[in-house]
């Protein structure tokens, strides 16, 4: 005869369970959106380094052409990145009477890094972050907050 009453049992409980799914589920929702905003910071980083390729380019012809005048910008100009979904939309406006440019990246509307806002890089190094009207702008990482 077996003796079912100091017998422990094995396993866990249905209500063990339950609150283990419950944790991971709090704790997923918390990671997530965080998760998010990281790969959005990174992606609007990526986009700023290359707006700095694309001046040092500028820069580059500039210098073998003597002069803004004649620098042809329409080749750095248009969809970015090159390779995988295009996420920002880059304008280039040198000045040939002022020796001065500035590149812009506008976020394309059907991606995810729609109202993220407007990035600017000017000939003096300034980078600015306008979103809805607020310009957060720097030499430094500021514009990256």
């Amino acid at each position: 005869m077996i003796n079912t009453i100091n017998q422990k049992p094995n396993g866990f409980t249905l209500i063990e369970l339950m609150i283990v799914v419950a944790i991971i589920g709090i704790l997923a929702a918390i990671a997530y959106p965080s998760y998010q905003r990281y790969i959005i910071k990174t992606k609007r980083t990526d986009m700023m380094s290359e707006m700095h390729n694309i001046a040092a380019e500028i820069q580059s012809r500039k210098l073998a052409q003597g002069s803004f005048a004649n620098v042809v910008t329409t080749d750095l100009t248009g969809n970015y990145p090159r390779q995988g979904t295009a996420l920002y939309t880059v304008a280039a406006a040198p000045s040939p009477l002022t020796n001065t440019w500035t590149i812009t990246a506008e976020p394309k509307s059907s991606t995810q890094m729609n109202g993220d806002g407007n990035l600017t890089l000017n000939y003096q190094g300034v980078k600015c972050r306008i979103v809805n009207s607020v310009s957060t702008c720097g030499t430094g990482d500021d514009w990256n907050n």
